[in-house]
Parts: structure tokens; sequence; C-alpha cells
């Protein structure tokens, strides 16, 4: 719906205001689930939808590294949990 120019200037006045939607229509003698709607409508026509860029890094590939007497070398995330690697420990000993 495009809106009057009537609407418009209650729609500013009333945001400049400071009173609340039921107070602004009262003292102007609006209906306020006139009001309502069209300040919905105000809304949906002043808003533009809009991507916001968002720029996707690789996420760190941290890595525990365990080096053995022997010269290997196991490598495990660092995400590994705690039991599990005691456990993987015990059975290397």
């Amino acid at each position: 719906m495009t809106l009057t120019a009537h609407w418009i200037h209650h729609l500013n006045t009333w945001q400049s205001s400071g009173m609340t939607q039921a107070a602004y229509c009262r003292q102007h003698r609006l209906n306020v689930k006139t009001f309502a709607a069209r300040l919905h409508d105000f809304r949906n026509e002043h808003s533009t939808p809009a991507f916001i860029p968002v720029q996707v890094k690789e996420p760190a590939t941290a890595l525990l590294v365990l080096h053995t007497g022997h010269g290997s070398r196991l490598e495990l995330p660092i995400t590994v949990s705690a039991p599990w690697l005691a456990e993987l420990l015990r059975c290397l000993a």
C-alpha cells in the first residue's frame, strides 16, 4: 500500500515526539489499530533487504603432535578428548 502524505506526516511526527503510539493517537484523534497498520506499511516500504558481506575463514587446523623415541610421529586434532588420548598412550606404552 502506498502511504499518503497525511500518514507519512503523522508517522514522522510521532517518531520524533517521544510519545507512545497510543498517546499520540489519542492526542491526534487517530485510530490506534490503523496507525499501527500504517506504521507497519511504512516500515515495509522503507526497508531494503540487504546481504551482509561475510568473510569466511578456513578453520585453524591445530594439531597435537606426539613424537616417539623411535622417530615416529603421530598427529591428532587438538580437539581429541583427554580420556581417549590417555587410553591411546596406555596402549602405546
